[in-house]
């Protein structure tokens, strides 16, 4: 059983931002897979399949980021996933635009969502796809640029990232994730 879960926050406001790079993940993985996100509970939309003869859930928390483990943690508990089958998928300031890294542990490195997914899950030892926004351009406030727009000279490196890492999430169905970690790093 896997459970992959992209952070981002709910609402049509923050559609389409930094910060919501998770969201745009689960959303081309749900496509590609013909996964369908109806179900709501858990303070959020989900959906399932089987691939591989694996059951696999597409989780997108509607807690907002900040409070993202309020959302993960119940799912896990509900659907009794083991941390070794959870993937979160994320933005990171700290990679360029376009770049993905994977990794099966780490702090939050200020990130807010990892935080509150830290903090309920009791571990910061959980398998993680970041996904790069890089940093504001010419001091930026952090806030308004993980929850502004991409600029349009981004999009194309935005879009690599994304499908890079669906390839990576498909991937990882029935294969180790250090497996994975080794062909996509």
């Amino acid at each position: 059983m896997k459970l992959i879960v992209g952070l981002g926050n709910p609402g049509e406001k923050y559609s389409g931002t930094r910060h919501n790079i998770g969201f745009d993940v689960i959303d081309y993985c749900a496509k590609e897979l013909k996964i369908e996100l109806v179900q709501s509970k858990f303070k959020g939309v989900y959906g399932s399949t089987i691939i591989k003869g694996e059951k696999v859930y597409l989780l997108k928390p509607l807690t907002y980021m900040n409070l993202s483990g309020e959302s993960v943690r119940p799912f896990m508990d509900y659907f009794q996933i083991a941390i070794e089958d959870l993937i979160i998928i994320y933005d990171d300031l700290d990679l360029p635009t376009g770049k993905i890294r994977l990794r099966q542990k780490g702090s939050a490195g200020g990130h807010n969502g990892m935080k509150s997914l830290i903090q309920h899950l009791g571990t910061q030892e959980f398998n993680r796809i970041r996904v790069g926004i890089d940093r504001p351009r010419s001091g930026e406030p952090i806030v308004n640029y993980v929850l502004g727009r991409y600029h349009p000279d981004e999009r194309e490196a935005v879009t690599e990232s994304i499908l890079k890492s669906v390839k990576a999430i498909e991937a990882s169905i029935g294969t180790p994730f250090l497996d994975v970690m080794n062909q996509f790093n």
